[in-house]
């Protein structure tokens, strides 16, 4: 299947630059899926986040990603450093960085008077970078910036707020290890939270540390030929047993973001997900899915689509668009059942 078929078209002014004042304001679109086989498409309707409760049944499990992010984005003059994960017992991190042409091995790169790193591979667009520093976490958190991706737009340092460190970061998190945030989940917040439970709908988190799976384009364009590099996740006994116990009772598992689909659609015995979602790729546990609005062309389209079919979701993009919803990471939500 030709990536192409998972384009679309986007007036820029729509992404979401900053995140709306309240978590749980945003607009939301539902999807129906098509309930037999005689329908020939779903039905689409305009809805907002805090109703979602009204689309939920006492017995559905709702599943967030406890993830944590750190501030992953570090600067080097005009280089810009993304960390994506630890790989050695000193600290030496695989990361992504730009302009990977000047990333010669052997660089040294100066990030602060406390924090310094060495280039020791550059291979396949990921690098490895050995760091100096008397405390790394420490220093990390204090000159690290929220790792937003490109399309948010903050030239320099100086432009990331209190708002972003904030903002950028679920009522969920728990666990520190993402270079990117489980985005669906900042649509929630404890009043929210609340209405859910006390209309008798259970809750449960998994953890999957978002890295470069998620957030890097598909450069072939037989999607069939793109390969996963992994992410580091785990299922908890308890959200195991309330799954188990959702599906033998006719609940439905809702999937709060695309990670936790990924999650969930894994083999929980592996520390690493290598699941790739696309088209024509059964769901064996998922039956629901909240997820924001994604960039055409990328694996997280490709998931949706897989759920949802391709030209339903297609058409329901354009519906967005027509009705001015906030697109990508700080935007607007869609329900998919």
């Amino acid at each position: 299947m030709d990536l192409s078929l998972f384009q679309y078209d986007y007036p820029q002014e729509l992404i979401a630059q900053h995140p709306l004042p309240k978590r749980d304001s945003s607009r939301m679109m539902v999807l129906q899926r098509p309930t037999d086989e005689h329908m020939l498409t779903g039905t689409i309707c305009n809805e907002w986040v805090k109703n979602l409760p009204a689309y939920l049944q006492k017995g559905d499990l709702l599943v967030f990603n406890d993830t944590k992010v750190f501030p992953a984005r570090l600067l080097s003059g005009k280089m810009e450093i993304l960390l994506l994960e630890k790989c050695g017992p000193d600290e030496t991190w695989k990361c992504l960085g730009k302009p990977l042409k000047k990333l010669g091995e052997g660089l040294q790169l100066i990030f602060s008077e406390n924090l310094k790193g060495t280039i020791i591979q550059n291979r396949e667009d990921v690098l490895r970078i050995q760091f100096e520093s008397k405390n790394f976490e420490e220093e990390i958190e204090k000159i690290g910036l929220p790792p937003l991706p490109p399309y948010i737009r903050r030239k320099s340092a100086a432009d990331y707020t209190k708002e972003d460190r904030v903002r950028y970061q679920s009522i969920f998190a728990r666990h520190k290890g993402s270079a990117a945030a489980p985005t669906a989940s900042f649509h929630f917040s404890q009043k929210m939270l609340e209405a859910i439970k006390n209309k008798g709908i259970e809750t449960a988190t998994i953890t999957l540390h978002v890295s470069r799976d998620t957030f890097l384009p598909i450069r072939e364009a037989d999607i069939q030929k793109h390969k996963m590099h992994g992410e580091r996740f785990h299922i908890p006994d308890e959200t195991k047993e309330k799954i188990a116990r959702t599906k033998q009772n006719g609940g439905r598992v809702i999937a709060i973001g695309t990670t936790v689909v990924r999650a969930l659609e894994s083999d929980w015995s592996q520390p690493v997900t290598y699941h790739y979602i696309y088209p024509g790729t059964p769901f064996k546990m998922v039956d629901g899915i909240l997820t924001n609005f994604h960039q055409p062309g990328s694996t997280l389209i490709l998931m949706v689509a897989a759920f949802a079919g391709r030209e339903f979701l297609l058409q329901s993009y354009q519906e967005a668009i027509s009705e001015r919803y906030r697109l990508f990471s700080y935007g607007d939500c869609m329900l998919l059942l």
